[in-house]
């Protein structure tokens, strides 16, 4: 596919891309390149193929969500930088 510098101009605003103008020559050859690439795979035969809709066939194993306290309150603190009796000690960030 051939594009021209107006094309060029017009894409680029649209992707909101900023370049070198004097650079826009080799973008628009890279473009030609891409789409030339692109173009190459209307030459597939996907008569048969079904359309993919993830990547992974991998599935998500769910378990059920049952309310539990885990956590002590000492276990909590125990590993605190700085508590006291009941609460983490943290810096104070509001004047």
């Amino acid at each position: 596919m051939k594009l021209n510098q107006e094309t060029l101009q017009k894409i680029a605003h649209l992707a909101r891309l900023e370049f070198d103008p004097k650079s826009g020559d080799q973008m628009l050859k890279d473009m030609e390149e891409i789409l030339t690439w692109v173009e190459k795979l209307d030459e597939l035969d996907t008569e048969n193929v079904a359309p993919l809709t993830h990547v992974s066939s991998e599935i998500n194993v769910y378990r059920p969500d049952e309310v539990a306290n885990k956590a002590t309150h000492e276990s909590a603190l125990f590993n605190a930088p700085k508590k006291d009796e009941d609460y983490f000690r943290v810096p104070k960030v509001l004047d």
